[in-house]
């Protein structure tokens, strides 16, 4: 009888009861149970796999560069980062709000670190988050209005809770990449949260984008509630490679 439940949990694709119920009967720990906290068992261990499998399946399609996590970042003193400022950005309150995240800070010093840190907690709290390169991005949207894709390829991006745009302003946009950037913060303003890595300090941002009607709609919306952090001290990949060696 309980090889034929083990089965038909398998087959009901309910991995979590089976695996549970599996091991409770090789271990010989059924009757250590009463019948409501082995029910009870079953059920969260049901959730857990499920829940599981729900964030391994968002920090896949969120197609992340980098693997990152909170609890590894660096809080030294030299990098001007709030401890207590990146964990509470870690609850994801700002998603909720529609708030957006502003990283800058030189070449190396964790930008695209922290922001994918943040990205995979958004994750973990069951948001839908997508990480672009930002070039990357802008290049492949204008090969999407080539091919008749543009708005399709503008309405995933809009479904998303969270965007992360790293690595913005590492050339001026062009008039096409202008228009597809405003429209991308068009349709995210007050309806997802954006966050931005960049080199250039935040008040370099009007000569990135150019055309200044259209940079301050841009930068109007995307600074508008947002939360600003702007990283100091030497390169990580230079302070790991000295390590290194």
């Amino acid at each position: 009888m309980n090889e034929s439940t083990v089965t038909k949990m398998k087959q009901m694709k309910l991995y979590g009861m089976h695996n549970a119920f599996k091991t409770a009967i090789e271990s010989g720990k059924t009757d250590h149970y009463t019948l409501d906290e082995f029910v009870s068992m079953l059920i969260d261990a049901e959730w857990d796999e499920r829940h599981n499998r729900r964030i391994a399946r968002s920090i896949t399609n969120a197609r992340f560069h980098y693997k990152s996590n909170i609890e590894t970042i660096n809080f030294d003193q030299t990098r001007n980062l709030d401890r207590n400022t990146v964990l509470r950005l870690a609850e994801c309150e700002f998603v909720e709000k529609n708030e957006n995240i502003l990283i800058t800070g030189s070449t190396g010093v964790g930008k695209s670190y922290l922001g994918t840190a943040l990205g995979y907690q958004a994750c973990i709290q069951g948001f839908k988050v997508s990480y672009f390169n930002t070039s990357k991005l802008f290049a492949k949207l204008k090969m999407a209005k080539a091919d008749g894709s543009y708005l399709r390829e503008l309405a995933k991006i809009e479904r998303q809770d969270v965007i992360i745009l790293d690595d913005f302003g590492l050339q001026a946009l062009d008039s096409h990449n202008r228009i597809t950037l405003l429209e991308i913060i068009e349709d995210r303003h007050n309806n997802g949260s954006i966050i931005v890595t960049s080199q250039i300090p935040v008040q370099g941002w009007y000569d990135i984008i150019g055309e200044k009607t259209i940079a301050d709609a841009i930068l109007d919306r995307l600074i508008h509630q947002s939360h600003r952090i702007e990283l100091h001290g030497e390169s990580m990949r230079k302070k790991r490679g000295i390590n290194k060696g």
